[in-house]
């Protein structure tokens, strides 16, 4: 068990650079703790499905620009009609996003984010980011998609509460405790999905958006509830290959740098499947009797790209 105390700044700089996994796999590593999801890792997780049902882990794409939703998608719908036929016809759209934030699912590529001695593997952002996509990391690098195991850890359920809050964020020693409290034991390779209750939060607070931005001293903030900079050492030391949250990075914290548990990429090596939609996928555990599926979840083939629109799907 952890030490249950807030680590100070100085110890969660030393997470992401003494404990960082650079040149684990290699200098020209590209896939990160992607590589810990062998042939033999997926095969274990097919024996996983038992009863069939799957599970959507995703969100719907917000179009309309309201709080927290500061880039709406675009969805434009193009009808064409064949009047010499009967009027028969067919319908197509167009679909555009900035997915980064807090309002659509998705996946984070390697090159999203970087700290002040580079990207994952120490690689020079201002040499790998182009216009027209990154050099390296990009979200291709997983075209070939992503399963395994996926195991659930319910942080509400843990505390006998409805949900996290911002006065009391997810702790690592939480993580800890929901894994036994599931008999749950997390392995190499696994996608490890953090339940804090989103949705329930949002219901209570129809005035407060998750993640509204709010301008201080010139700069952007957000406060939310969601993970502490504390969850970092159990994220390194159970060697998962991605996280999966409804809620993110919780703020305020205590740190004077923005979202401690996002370093988790370039340091780690470690996806993100942002925005999650978690509550589905808790309530079907608990009905099946088991916090651990098969997680399935296919990047758009994008080159270069900093990430993907993801619906990641948990099969049991």
């Amino acid at each position: 068990m952890s030490e249950r105390r807030v680590p100070t700044r100085e110890e969660v700089m030393a997470y992401l650079t003494d404990r960082n996994n650079w040149g684990r796999w290699g200098p020209d590593d590209e896939r990160g703790a992607m590589n810990l999801i062998t042939d033999e890792k997926r095969v274990a997780a097919t024996r996983l499905v038992r009863s069939g049902r799957t599970v959507s882990m995703s969100r719907y794409w917000k179009t309309g620009g309201v709080a927290g939703n500061l880039y709406p998608a675009q969805h434009y719908m193009k009808a064409s009609y064949r009047h010499d036929e009967g009027d028969r016809g067919s319908a197509s759209d167009f679909l555009g996003a900035f997915y980064h934030g807090r309002a659509f699912t998705h996946i984070d590529a390697l090159c999203h984010v970087w700290g002040a001695d580079g990207m994952w593997n120490g690689r020079d952002p201002k040499e790998e980011l182009t216009f027209d996509g990154s050099k390296w990391g990009g979200i291709d690098v997983w075209s070939d998609g992503v399963l395994t195991r996926g195991v659930l850890l319910d942080i509400p359920r843990l505390r006998g509460v409805p949900y996290v809050t911002e006065d009391n964020p997810v702790h690592g020693w939480d993580l800890e405790d929901a894994a036994k409290a599931q008999g749950i034991a997390i392995q190499p390779g696994d996608v490890v999905a953090v339940y804090s209750g989103r949705e329930k939060w949002q219901a209570d607070h129809p005035d407060v958006t998750y993640g509204t931005q709010e301008i201080l001293d010139d700069l952007v903030r957000i406060s939310k509830p969601g993970l502490h900079a504390s969850c970092l050492p159990f994220i390194r030391d159970n060697d998962i290959s991605a996280l999966a949250w409804d809620m993110m990075d919780a703020y305020p914290d205590g740190y004077d740098f923005p979202n401690p548990v996002h370093c988790a990429i370039y340091a780690y090596g470690i996806s993100l499947l942002d925005n999650c939609l978690l509550q589905p996928l808790a309530e079907a555990c608990q009905e099946e009797g088991r916090y651990e599926f098969m997680l399935v979840v296919s990047p758009l083939k994008v080159q270069g790209a900093t990430g993907s629109p993801a619906n990641p799907l948990a099969v049991f």
